[in-house]
């Protein structure tokens, strides 16, 4: 007997596509196959297709930022509309702030956690490698079950300098982390900016301007330098240029381990959004920004030719107030708005709609982009990301015949707005079950406050033997 048996599924792993049974017991899928009704609970799926529920890699939730201020969403909220848009598995972020320990930062994020519907793990942001409990902390948290540190290239608040980032590279490759980078030149983007607002352009739009495609592609030519010396497997986020494409895959070829995301705004809106009316621009103000169609295009291009690993939200909520998006005030320069948008909700449906039902690639393929690869490269698979014998019970049951207009209405995050706001999807999750236990319906959640869990990172993600960098240092006899 199983706990719970979904009935006539058209079940798409990692790897195939296949009709079965899936019967679920203790949380897990036990068996796939002709199983019939033995079990207390029966789903019926009536021929529509079962994937794994989504694993969002990167989102902002209950997030510290610097000056007191915090993400509109909590741990409840943020869940709530992730489980709603068909995600079973969170990663968001556990920063340490500057003068703060790693391990009162980790202490904190846990207990924040606790409201939680979907399972999770965490991202370490170090913005302080000098603190002298460093290296004592990062020990702590492998052994926790962390197992990935996020550094940025810019942003006065958390960024760090070059002589940081060598220490923190140096600290994973000690420690068996993976490291994720925010790459955009800081010094670039401060002096066009400064030269954009002597000009009087402060629109949203110039946004934009403020940030061409030689900062993020500069500033991902400097980490997988650093990536390459050390040998540390590192994921790049949110890329969205072409060019840092291009960069990354004559870095791979040197040896270098090398993780690719980028974010369902950079694949599915468009510059308009910044160049609304009035202050109204600035529901597309997130960072990187918006591309052109040349850099959009390149993106699909490598999403389906197997250059992109993993894509996730990047979800980040303000609210559309003079408190959270405008602290300056509604009249502010666009570099005075806080940067970031809210998404976890949309990205399982939109992307299906956009990449499946629009041919881009095959139903395996978006189970390994939106699920199973984050699970394996952040160390959670076999538990997360996959349909298969052992694998949690993390399921979507999608209706493929939904057809709707996207609108704010329909949404679980604690914002008042959505950049996603009249675009189209035409599939969402009918049925989202965690571990077994449905959590939501359509657009009702139903499952409860707190019941998730903590799911600790097992394994390291795979890298080469040697890169090119340290076959040239190991020449003079010298190894890390």
């Amino acid at each position: 007997m199983f706990d719970l048996v979904i009935r006539n599924a058209r079940c798409a792993s990692s790897s195939d596509v296949f009709n079965a049974d899936i019967g679920i017991r203790d949380g897990r899928i036990a068996e796939l196959g002709a199983i019939g009704d033995k079990a207390p609970e029966i789903i019926d799926a009536a021929g529509r297709l079962v994937t794994p529920g989504g694993v969002d890699s990167h989102l902002h939730i209950d997030q510290r930022k610097a000056h007191d201020r915090i993400n509109a969403d909590d741990f409840y909220s943020g869940t709530v509309s992730a489980a709603c848009g068909g995600t079973t598995t969170v990663l968001p972020f556990a920063p340490q702030h500057r003068g703060e320990g790693i391990a009162w930062a980790v202490g904190d994020y846990h207990e924040r956690a606790r409201k939680t519907v979907l399972d999770y793990n965490f991202h370490i942001v170090v913005t302080d490698p000098s603190h002298p409990d460093f290296d004592r902390d990062l020990a702590r948290a492998a052994a926790g079950g962390l197992r990935s540190l996020k550094i940025f290239t810019t942003y006065a608040a958390v960024g760090i300098a070059d002589r940081d980032i060598v220490t923190v590279f140096a600290a994973a490759r000690r420690h068996g982390f993976m490291v994720m980078v925010h790459c955009e030149n800081t010094d670039i983007i401060d002096h066009v900016t400064r030269q954009l607002l002597v000009q009087g352009h402060v629109a949203p739009k110039f946004h934009l301007a403020s940030r061409p495609t030689i900062a993020e592609a500069e500033a991902v030519f400097r980490i997988c330098a650093y990536a390459e010396l050390f040998n540390v497997p590192t994921m790049i986020v949110h890329v969205s240029t072409g060019r840092s494409l291009d960069v990354i895959a004559l870095s791979r070829a040197k040896g270098t381990t090398l993780f690719v995301e980028t974010c369902t705004q950079y694949l599915t809106l468009d510059g308009s959004l910044l160049d609304k009316p009035g202050h109204e621009g600035a529901k597309g103000i997130f960072s990187p920004p918006i591309r052109d169609d040349a850099n959009r295009a390149e993106l699909w291009r490598a999403v389906a030719d197997g250059r992109i690993d993993v894509l996730s939200s990047d979800h980040s909520p303000y609210r559309f107030d003079e408190i959270e998006k405008f602290p300056n005030g509604f009249g502010a320069s666009f570099d005075k708005i806080a940067s970031g948008v809210p998404g976890v909700e949309i990205r399982m449906p939109l992307l299906f709609t956009q990449c499946v039902k629009e041919g881009r690639i095959s139903l395996p393929e978006f189970v390994r982009l939106t699920a199973t690869n984050a699970a394996r490269i952040y160390g959670l698979a076999p538990r997360k990301g996959d349909l298969a014998i052992g694998a949690d019970a993390d399921l979507c049951i999608w209706d493929e015949n939904y057809d709707r207009v996207i609108d704010n209405t329909i949404m679980h995050h604690n914002v008042d707005f959505t950049p996603y706001e009249g675009l189209k999807v035409t599939a969402w999750p009918a049925i989202t079950l965690s571990r077994g236990e449905v959590i939501s319906r359509y657009h009702e959640f139903c499952g409860t406050r707190g019941r998730g869990q903590f799911v600790p990172a097992t394994t390291t993600a795979p890298h080469h033997a040697q890169t090119e960098a340290e076959k040239e240092l190991a020449a003079f006899g010298l190894a890390w």
